[in-house]
C-alpha cells in the first residue's frame, strides 16, 4: 500500500514499475479505476491524476469510452531533462532548426507591429553589445530571437522557442565567457539583415540570413 506524499507520483510510478515488470504487456487495457485504487490504496482521484502524469509521459493511452490502454513501456524523458543535458553544438543545431524556419514563416506573416518590434530589440541589443554586462547583453539577443519567433505566428514554434530559453541562455554565457574578443558582441550587422529580409517578405533570404547567421555561431565553438 502507498502511504507518502505525495500519493499521484507515488501511484505512477508504481504503475509504471508494474508496466516495466510486464505485467500488462504492450497494447494491454488496465483495470479499472476502483480495481487499481485498491490495489494501491489511494483513492479514484489518484488513480486519474496518476494515469495523465504517464499519459503525458507517453506510456498509457486514455480512449473515450473504451478504458486505459498500455503504449509504451519506458516512460519519455522529461523535455527539460533532455535540455540541460544538451551540448552547445545539440542546442545551436535545435536553434537552427526552429528559428530558420520560424524567419522564413515571419517574412510571410510579419505586421507592422512585428516590425516595430524588430526595431526596438536591434537597438537595444546594439545598445547592450558595447557597454553592458554579458546577462543583459544575452537578455537583449534573445529578446530579438523571440521577436523574431514571434513574428512567424506560428504557437508551436513559439512553444519550442520558449522552452529552449533557459538552456540557449546558460548557452550564450557559457559562448561569451570562452569569448575573449567579444566577437559574438559584433554581429548586429547579421540581425539587421535578417530584420530587413523579414521587412522585404523575402522569406528564402529570410530563412539563409537566419541559418547564416546560426551557423556561423555554431561554427565558433566547435
Amino acid at each position: 500500500m502507498i502511504r507518502r506524499h505525495p500519493l499521484a507520483e507515488q501511484a505512477a510510478e508504481e504503475l509504471l514499475r508494474r508496466i516495466g515488470s510486464g505485467e500488462w504487456a504492450l497494447g494491454a487495457k488496465l483495470p479499472g479505476e476502483t480495481t487499481l485504487a485498491a490495489q494501491l490504496g489511494v483513492g479514484r482521484s489518484t488513480i486519474r491524476e496518476a494515469v495523465r502524469e504517464l499519459a503525458g509521459r507517453r506510456v498509457l493511452e486514455s480512449r473515450q469510452g473504451a478504458g486505459v490502454f498500455v503504449i509504451g513501456h519506458q516512460a519519455a524523458e522529461d523535455w527539460d531533462q533532455v535540455l540541460r543535458r544538451a551540448d552547445i553544438t545539440d542546442v545551436l543545431e535545435g536553434r537552427i532548426a526552429i528559428e530558420t524556419e520560424a524567419a522564413r514563416l515571419a517574412a510571410e506573416r510579419r505586421t507592422p507591429a512585428d516590425l516595430k518590434s524588430f526595431r526596438y530589440t536591434l537597438k537595444d541589443r546594439l545598445d547592450a553589445s558595447v557597454k553592458s554586462p554579458d546577462d543583459w547583453y544575452v537578455e537583449a539577443d534573445l529578446a530579438f530571437h523571440r521577436a523574431l519567433v514571434t513574428a512567424a505566428h506560428n504557437t508551436v514554434l513559439a512553444e519550442l522557442f520558449d522552452a529552449f530559453v533557459p538552456r540557449i541562455r546558460t548557452t550564450m554565457l557559457d559562448m561569451l565567457r570562452l569569448d575573449d574578443q567579444h566577437r559574438h558582441r559584433h554581429d548586429q550587422a547579421a540581425h539587421v539583415a535578417i530584420a530587413d529580409a523579414v521587412r522585404d517578405r523575402d522569406p528564402e533570404l529570410s530563412a539563409a540570413r537566419c541559418r547564416e547567421h546560426l551557423t556561423a555561431v555554431r561554427s565558433s565553438v566547435i
